[in-house]
């Protein structure tokens, strides 16, 4: 099931915590941004409002229209207080006027009065003791407005983290999530395709056990023993198909100057001795005019080519014929590879599935394995094309296009 699979799981968890992490990351950051900013403007409002309030004391007499927030009391040499209309209650603080009278030093200090906060000055001017009293308020609701802003700002910067660290997240955890498919298939296609070659080898050699203990002569072991090196070899191709999906994907390569001609010649050699043994008669033809010079991996080529003789041998009886042909198209800049033969063919409908992994056929359940679907990869991986035609009974073509080395 798609929901239960550990692995996706696994990725899931990995993203979710990337992405927590950068939440949290960019969350601490803000805060601390956030503080510092509230409190160098805290800060530098009292220090302002408290120089405004000094220069008040020391320069300011009118006590009947000081600076807009703030009021004064003087205290006079015979004791007789002034004061500003309109004060807030509880002020002016007499305990700080008569220290400062008495000949202490200027104070300053902050009162809270019935929840509002306000700086008092005190200080001597001359022969009088006058006490300047100013409201935080303003800073209070300015810092209130500043805070607004930055909670707002901070949410939207989390949101913004919150988005980005999804995306950074799926961005990191891509190659472990590839990776991870690139396991699960293998493992999948692996214990898929050696269930049955590894069945038949241990039954062909529980038979030749049988033989061996029964004493039958070497001739009559013979059969069984030629079925048991076909099966081996079989069972060599299957895992080095496995290995090759595995490098295709895993390897980009370099990518290099490959003649096609020259793949395909010494691929068709390779196939001489089989196609002998089997009866087939396996013929190469290329265009000697013009140059068959392709972009890619020589290996991956050949594993093409390889991949193609090998359907074609396998499903060609005694007598019958495969045709290796290399073309090149200069007006299209292509060159075309097409492999022919005359054999057991397949059913139209399976054109396009004979290149899935594993596929079987819909009419006789023939099984193509994985060389034509990694044909198909390495094709697609050279920005080319593969394409199948047949009709039962009458064979089957495959056509390869290839872009042409440009000059």
């Amino acid at each position: 099931m798609r929901g239960t699979d550990p692995d996706r799981l696994l990725l899931r968890r990995a993203r979710r915590a990337l992405a927590l992490q950068n939440m949290a990351a960019v969350a601490v950051i803000v805060l601390i941004a956030g503080l510092i900013v509230a409190y160098g403007v805290a800060w530098g409002q009292r220090s302002d409002l408290e120089r405004s309030l000094r220069q008040t004391a020391a320069t300011e007499e009118d006590v009947v229209d000081p600076p807009p927030g703030s009021w004064i009391f003087t205290l006079d040499p015979a004791g007789r207080l002034s004061s500003t209309g309109g004060a807030p209650t509880g002020f002016p603080d007499r305990a700080a006027l008569g220290r400062v009278r008495a000949g202490g030093a200027a104070e300053t200090t902050a009162v809270d009065v019935a929840g509002t906060d306000y700086l008092v000055v005190t200080q001597a001017r001359g022969a009088e003791t006058v006490q300047v009293v100013g409201s935080l308020a303003a800073q209070e609701r300015e810092r209130h407005r500043l805070l607004t802003a930055l909670g707002v700002a901070a949410a939207v910067g989390l949101a913004a983290a919150a988005a980005s660290g999804i995306l950074l997240a799926r961005r990191a955890t891509a190659p472990l999530g590839q990776a991870l498919a690139r396991q699960r298939r293998f493992v999948a296609d692996a214990s898929h395709e050696l269930r049955t070659p590894v069945t038949q080898l241990h039954t062909r050699a529980q038979l030749l056990h049988q033989d061996l203990r029964a004493g039958s002569s070497p001739a009559e072991m013979a059969a069984d023993v030629e079925q048991l090196l076909t099966g081996t070899r079989q069972l060599g191709e299957v895992i080095d198909d496995l290995l090759l999906s595995t490098q295709l994907e895993n390897s980009a390569g370099a990518a290099e100057e490959v003649d096609l001609g020259v793949v395909a010649a010494g691929a068709v050699t390779a196939f001489t001795a089989r196609a002998q043994e089997l009866g087939v008669s396996l013929v190469l033809t290329t265009d000697a005019e013009a140059p068959s010079l392709v972009t890619g991996r020589e290996a991956a080529l050949r594993r093409v080519v390889t991949a193609l003789l090998d359907n074609a041998l396998s499903h060609t009886a005694a007598g019958g014929r495969v045709s290796v042909d290399l073309r090149s198209r200069l007006e299209d800049h292509l060159v075309i590879l097409t492999v022919r033969d005359d054999g057991t063919g397949f059913e139209p409908g399976d054109a396009d599935r004979i290149f899935d992994r594993f596929a079987r056929g819909h009419a006789d359940q023939r099984r193509f394995g994985l060389g034509l679907a990694l044909a198909r990869e390495v094709v697609a991986g050279h920005g080319g094309t593969i394409e199948a035609g047949a009709e039962p009974g009458h064979g089957a073509v495959f056509t390869v296009r290839l872009p042409a080395l440009r000059p």
